[in-house]
């Protein structure tokens, strides 16, 4: 009996060592398991060392490769020649003059109660500059890009300047209806030019890309 507990005791290291090792093994398999869930869903972008499993170096070419530019070279050029480049740089800031005080108009009346029809008014001639610059914006996309509207290039924001476009309609539509009270229509006016001013950022940001890109060509 001593002897069979004594081997037991012996034995029972080993068999503890080799649960560990199974232990360890099923850790690693699961650790595994899990990193490459991690990789597939969101994808490390540092190196090996710094915690990433597997694909690092094809992950860090795909993040380093040069973005799709804004213009191939014969769009550049059909950009640069083309007349409705520049009806667009008149249009565009005269528009957002327009706006500017338009808005202060339509603050001044929501504040004092005062100046309804000088506000609408403004609203309206703004509203027609859009019309205008959406009008000549498409005849420019088509020039340079082939197409009227949502040329890959500007396609969020010609998403997004539909929006602006059917809330300053809304407005209008409102004011020649009657639809809603004076102070309700100058709401819709603000929630248009507060769109109005999200598209013009997304404009002015992808300005600024294709100014870059000219200086790297």
């Amino acid at each position: 009996m001593q002897t069979d507990a004594e081997a037991h005791g012996r034995d029972f290291p080993v068999r503890q060592g080799k649960a560990q090792q199974r232990a360890g093994q099923l850790s690693s398999l699961i650790a595994n398991a899990v990193q490459g869930l991690i990789d597939l869903i969101a994808p490390c972008p540092w190196t090996a060392s710094a915690g990433c499993a597997h694909g690092h170096k094809s992950r860090l070419r795909r993040a380093h490769s040069p973005h799709q530019p804004l213009y191939t070279p014969e769009q550049r050029q059909r950009r640069d020649d083309s007349v409705w480049t520049l009806v667009q740089g008149v249009l565009a800031p005269l528009q957002f003059l327009v706006f500017l005080v338009s808005l202060g108009l339509v603050i001044r009346y929501l504040m004092a109660g005062e100046g309804y029809a000088i506000a609408t008014a403004s609203v309206v001639i703004k509203t027609l500059v859009l019309y205008a610059i959406m009008i000549t914006g498409a005849i420019w996309e088509k020039v340079v890009f082939g197409r009227w509207l949502f040329a890959p290039a500007f396609f969020w924001e010609d998403v997004f300047s539909m929006a602006v476009l059917a809330l300053h309609t809304a407005y209008l539509a409102a004011v020649a209806f009657g639809w809603g009270a004076p102070d309700q229509q100058m709401a819709i006016a603000l929630a248009a030019y507060a769109a109005y001013v999200i598209n013009a950022g997304q404009f002015l940001w992808k300005l600024r890309m294709a100014r870059l890109e000219g200086q790297g060509a």
